[in-house]
């Protein structure tokens, strides 16, 4: 038989960029806010990604006191410091 050049499609990995090594909170500068519904009209607001050189805590005390709402910093081992 004669050597055929057949491509196998591969699993397509959307969250290949965010699983790196070199990425951390703040690598690429984004800010990743995210909103996960509960019951009703409850919700689940977490933030991440901020630079490193912000202070969670403040910008934490700023939004609590902006939305009229209670938040606390969490340490993440995989996602470094989150908002929630």
């Amino acid at each position: 038989m004669s050597d055929l050049d057949v491509q196998i499609p591969t699993a397509f990995d959307p969250f290949a960029d965010a699983n790196a090594e070199d990425s951390g909170a703040g690598a690429k500068e984004y800010v990743h806010i995210r909103i996960q519904q509960r019951n009703g009209r409850k919700s689940l607001t977490t933030v991440q990604g901020l630079k490193k050189e912000f202070s969670y805590n403040k910008i934490l005390k700023d939004l609590k006191k902006e939305f009229c709402c209670n938040g606390t910093v969490v340490q993440d081992p995989e996602l470094g410091q989150v908002c929630v």
